[in-house]
């Protein structure tokens, strides 16, 4: 599970042009963020003044309901027209893909409600707003005045950078935003079996599901694999495997059956039906993987 607190040392390098304090180096695509808190991240690098607390819409951010999705860190402030235009384009990503905002208005509750574009009934784990004196302290020392974003992976990694309010800049942001969440998976497959086998032998096939970290399989869904239509000169000890004769460990659910059959070249199918659930109320779902296994029975030593 990523951490999702930026901090003060990273953001302390983000400046926009014109600003009166010396260009820091910003911070990059691969740099890692990895806080435990809030607190902790501002009061990192010797910066004892900066504010200790943030006052959140919401939740504080929290690091569970942003496990599996990208994570936006957005600094915007009112009376500034290119924060309010960004606000639209920050709902539509947060509508149309898997985003955790944390926002960081510089203004009072009344105007951080303007500028939220976590839009409170729709927000259920997905994001927060700060707002507040402490915000203005933090942007101030950051010598951020809006819109700045900062876009972090799913392997706690920056993955994108931007200070600019340009359609280029945020065409830019949001691009890769949408690219990073259409390359999340929730679950991948793998299999196994021998490539050649001596008739009549036993051999095993296997596949395997691997659920992502920040999901659970669910106990209301019954799993199931399933043999298709194998050839009626190889016998297996089992076609369908259900309940405990599939084997869960931690994210892994695995089918094992054992086979065999006279000389001959083949090729079996097999596949995995499974329930899986959300624990942070983000949903869940059922997925179906399938498998081939291609083999070769004969005597060994046969060319």
């Amino acid at each position: 599970m990523h951490r999702l607190v930026v901090s003060a040392a990273v953001l302390a390098s983000v400046t926009l042009a014109g600003a009166h304090t010396a260009r820091a180096q910003q911070p990059k695509p691969g740099d890692a963020i990895a806080l435990p808190s809030v607190g902790e991240a501002l009061a990192l690098a010797g910066a004892r003044s900066w504010p200790q607390k943030l006052e959140w819409l919401y939740d504080v951010p929290s690091p569970t309901d942003a496990a599996g999705k990208i994570v936006l860190h957005w600094f915007c402030a009112p009376k500034v027209a290119a924060c309010t235009e960004d606000l639209a384009r920050v709902v539509t990503l947060k509508e149309n893909t898997r985003l955790y905002v944390v926002a960081y208005v510089n203004g009072t509750k009344a105007e951080a409600k303007k500028l939220d574009p976590i839009r409170e009934t729709e927000g259920v784990g997905r994001g927060t707003v700060a707002f507040g004196k402490q915000v203005t302290a933090l942007m101030k020392r950051m010598s951020i005045s809006g819109p700045v974003s900062i876009v972090v992976g799913i392997d706690g990694k920056i993955a994108f950078v931007t200070t600019g309010a340009s359609p280029v800049d945020l065409d830019a942001r949001d691009a890769k935003v949408t690219a990073l969440s259409g390359g999340i998976r929730d679950y991948a497959s793998t299999s196994d079996g021998p490539r050649i086998v001596k008739p009549d032998d036993k051999f095993r096939l296997t596949m395997t599901v691997q659920l992502a970290p920040w999901l659970k399989y669910s106990k209301r869904t019954g799993a199931e694999f399933r043999l298709t239509s194998p050839p009626a000169d190889i016998k297996c000890d089992n076609t369908v495997l259900r309940g405990d004769q599939l084997k869960i460990a931690e994210q892994a659910m695995t089918a094992q059956i054992s086979c065999s059959g006279p000389k001959g070249v083949y090729e079996l199918r097999g596949t995995i039906t499974f329930g899986y659930d959300n624990p942070t109320g983000g949903g869940g779902g059922v997925g179906t993987e399938s498998a081939p296994w291609k083999f070769e029975i004969k005597p060994m030593g046969m060319q």
